[in-house]
């Protein structure tokens, strides 16, 4: 199998493909994932460049890999803390043998999974309603009346058998059977997935939307299984295309693909709600108020902060490439459409650090303060958050200019 090692919004240098995988790699990763750009005057030479879709595809014989700016780990410990306040540790995902983010992630999720089976998989209690021949659990009687009038067997029965197919179980099977369909490139996350799914054979199979991955509730009976539910639903949620999709041409892709603006701005809206000690229905990505008085421009923020009824505090996060050293006038009408919407005297706009310095803009005429911070990625999930507590601290500064605005009014 031919291989393409690509990096996040880097340009590659010259690769060739046939008709058929340019057209397969164009469907899998339709622009801004990939850019595909012929090379002039040489017949089948491509450069690609990736946006902040990061991952592996295999299409036909072709496997391309996308690496993200950042190290998986890191990576891996920021988009699990946002999506269940998971502190993994950078060293929970180091595999130094493998470069590609599905096996780093198959090995992660086989090694949780031995955590959690080593007490024996979890079990519970689920539902059943059944016609058997015998009495158990209890009988339903308005079931047995309604479907079998004067009619004494098989008799309406409900019960709780004791299962080890839990939702728990069902999470960490799909996330192994999803990962095995990504195009893994090592042998061992291949094998280590075929020992999860071994290990899970009497589970039930089941799929949910990548938006509707349901959650696990906690206690002290299934804690020790946080940590690979976290991750199975990491993976459900993540990939961006459905495994073996064919393709114009006949030529098959798999692949498992993260979007880093998804997880960028998840993670920015989780940390700063955990250190502004908020909860989710007072902080958050929300719709606001219209733009006009005819309520057509619609509006809705990343980042927002409502207090007793009142917004305080509105901002935006951006997961992009800036080629040039300013920032795009676009965000900034963006967010000054957010403050102007809301009447606050001020935004803001945060960055990926590598992407944008720190700047403050006051506009002319209003005298509104667009400000611009800088959020650095890079080291352990314990020094990211830290950093975080500095925009926390930009945050109440703005809301307190909003609140001595209203007192003043």
């Amino acid at each position: 199998m031919r291989r393409i090692d690509l990096r996040e919004w880097r340009e590659s240098n010259e690769y060739s493909l046939t008709i058929a995988e340019r057209d397969a790699l164009e469907a899998a990763l339709p622009s801004p994932w990939l850019s595909i750009r012929h090379v002039p005057g040489a017949e089948g030479r491509y450069t690609l460049q990736p946006g902040s879709t990061v991952g592996a595809v295999e299409v036909g014989d072709l496997s391309v890999l996308i690496r993200p700016k950042i190290r998986i780990p890191q990576l891996l410990s920021l988009a699990c803390y946002a999506i269940g306040k998971v502190k993994f540790q950078t060293s929970d995902f180091e595999f130094p043998e493998e470069s590609s983010l599905p096996d780093v992630l198959a090995r992660a999720l086989a090694r949780a999974a031995r955590h959690a089976f080593s007490r024996g998989l979890l079990h519970g209690y689920l539902p059943q309603e059944e016609a058997l021949l015998t009495v158990r659990g209890r009988v339903r009687f308005e079931e047995q009346l309604r479907r079998r009038p004067g009619i004494i067997v098989p008799i309406e029965v409900g019960y709780d058998e004791f299962t080890d197919d839990t939702l728990a179980n069902r999470l960490v099977k799909a996330a192994a059977m999803r990962l095995a369909k990504a195009g893994l490139r090592s042998h061992r996350a291949r094998n280590d997935l075929r020992w999860v799914a071994g290990m899970l054979d009497n589970v039930s199979v089941c799929e949910w939307p990548q938006n509707a991955v349901p959650e696990v509730k906690f206690d002290r009976l299934n804690e020790h299984y946080r940590s690979v539910v976290t991750l199975s639903r990491l993976v459900l949620r993540g990939g961006k295309f459905e495994a073996h999709r064919a393709h114009r041409g006949g030529v098959r892709a798999s692949g498992f693909l993260m979007d880093m603006d998804a997880v960028f701005q998840e993670f920015i809206t989780v940390a700063l709600r955990e250190a502004l000690g908020l909860s989710e229905r007072t902080f958050g990505e929300s719709c606001i108020p219209s733009l006009d008085t005819r309520n057509e421009v619609r509006l809705k923020p990343d980042l927002v902060w409502k207090h007793a009824g009142r917004y305080v505090f509105v901002g935006d996060a951006k997961y992009k490439n800036i080629a040039s050293g300013s920032i795009p006038n676009a965000d900034l009408y963006q967010v000054l459409a957010y403050v102007t919407a809301l009447d606050l005297p001020g935004g803001l706009l945060v960055y990926a650090k590598g992407e944008r310095d720190p700047a403050t803009y006051t506009i002319r005429h209003f005298g509104k303060r667009l400000e611009v911070a800088a959020l650095d990625m890079e080291g352990s999930l314990e020094d990211v958050l830290h950093r975080v507590e500095f925009l926390a601290e930009k945050i109440r500064r703005l809301r307190h200019d909003t609140a001595n605005i209203h007192v003043a009014a």
